[in-house]
């Protein structure tokens, strides 16, 4: 449901509640509408309003002034073992939670739970999602005071019920009562390990209760449950909706990423501190795992490139550095670490030019100004040399 925000005092975050309705007047909601009992009528509805008579419209009919029928088939969804009246209230609650009508739906959930206690309904599971219904309206309203004494109740009737649970946890939380929001979130994870919320929020308290009761902050909790194991069990057979498996599934992926970017960091870093010591053997396998991690990293290939020249290998440097280029065509660094493995390949006329290549890109670079002259002249004593041996006499 998401953390609420408390409200200011007065707003909700503590006052009891009034919901009681009398027979023929309808009750005024939190989000200030009027909800009537069920069996009541307005003088609009009997067919006066301001002075003017009205047509009746059935359900399912067309309304007023040719408007479309409302859909109520909501109405009659399962609901469990309550009673149809009950049920419907139920529903009508859901119905108005899902639009956002949090006030209204407090009302129904209400209703339904009075109605139950009238009727003796001997139904804890169908009692306790009502209670627990009622306390996500209040959560989102910002009542934390009263989600919590709803949830509550609904753990009394089922107790280890992970809804309720995770609910009371937000509001304590929302009300900075971290100890109390640490122990639900820790009791909700021996239920459900998949629940991010919980795991999330278990993170950002820790680092408050250090901060707060310093090195010994565990010794200031309350105890945290032991769940059994027969209701861990339960949770984990329990069917999941298609729309939480989804939410898993990218929950894992999102995972699995943060874990690669981790792993992918961790190597290159090592990789740098190991190049900087002169380790290039121990480097370039760092390097090599980062590639086979994240294979399109320029910044790698030309690292690795620098151990790979050191080494000697210059036909598989100059494959880095032109990898490195496919990725990024101006990447200076490539070309320069090539111009050094065609060096040592002895072809100085392709380092000559990536050489010039650079100092297009960038002028100031001295290193590639020096090592121009350097290949330039070995350009020249190669042409020489080759020249020399086409010109000496046969025997």
């Amino acid at each position: 449901m998401g953390n609420a925000q408390e409200k200011p005092p007065g707003s909700g975050g503590g006052g009891g509640r009034s919901h009681q309705t009398t027979a023929g007047s309808g009750t005024r909601s939190r989000g200030g509408s009027s909800v009537e009992k069920p069996g009541t009528q307005r003088a609009s509805e009997k067919g006066v309003a301001n002075g003017t008579k009205r047509e009746n419209s059935t359900v399912g009919g067309q309304g007023e002034q040719g408007s479309p029928a409302v859909d109520t088939s909501y109405l009659d969804a399962p609901a469990g073992a309550l009673p149809p009246h009950l049920g419907r209230l139920k529903n009508e609650g859901n119905h108005l939670f899902k639009h956002g009508q949090f006030g209204d739906a407090v009302e129904k959930y209400t209703q339904a739970i009075d109605g139950c206690a009238e009727a003796g309904v001997d139904s804890p599971e169908d009692v306790c999602i009502l209670y627990s219904n009622r306390a996500a309206c209040y959560l989102k309203d910002g009542n934390s005071t009263d989600c919590i004494q709803d949830c509550t109740k609904a753990l009394e009737l089922q107790p280890y019920s992970l809804k309720p649970l995770l609910r009371r946890a937000m509001a304590y939380e929302s009300l900075e009562r971290y100890r109390k929001a640490y122990v639900d979130y820790k009791t909700v994870l021996q239920m459900d390990t998949g629940v991010q919320a919980a795991h999330d929020s278990v993170h950002r308290i820790t680092k408050m209760l250090i901060e707060q009761d310093g090195p010994g902050w565990r010794e200031q909790l309350p105890e945290i449950p032991a769940v059994p194991l027969s209701v861990q069990q339960k949770h984990r057979d329990k069917p999941v909706s298609a729309e939480v498996a989804q939410a898993r599934a990218a929950r894992a992926a999102q995972e699995e990423v943060r874990k690669k970017e981790a792993r992918f960091t961790s190597l290159k870093r090592e990789g740098n501190d190991l190049v900087k010591k002169g380790h290039f053997p121990e480097a370039l396998e760092k390097y090599s795992e980062c590639l086979a991690l994240k294979p399109d990293e320029c910044a790698v290939y030309t690292n690795r490139a620098i151990c790979l020249l050191r080494l000697s290998r210059f036909e598989e440097a100059k494959q880095d550095c032109d990898s490195a280029l496919q990725l990024e065509p101006s990447n200076k660094k490539a070309f320069y670490r090539r111009a050094l493995a065609y060096k040592g390949l002895q072809d100085y006329l392709s380092a000559s030019s990536d050489l010039q290549e650079v100092l297009q890109l960038d002028p100031k670079v001295r290193e590639a100004e020096e090592e121009l002259e350097v290949v330039t002249s070995l350009l020249r004593q190669s042409l020489m040399d080759n020249s020399a041996q086409s010109h000496s006499p046969r025997v």
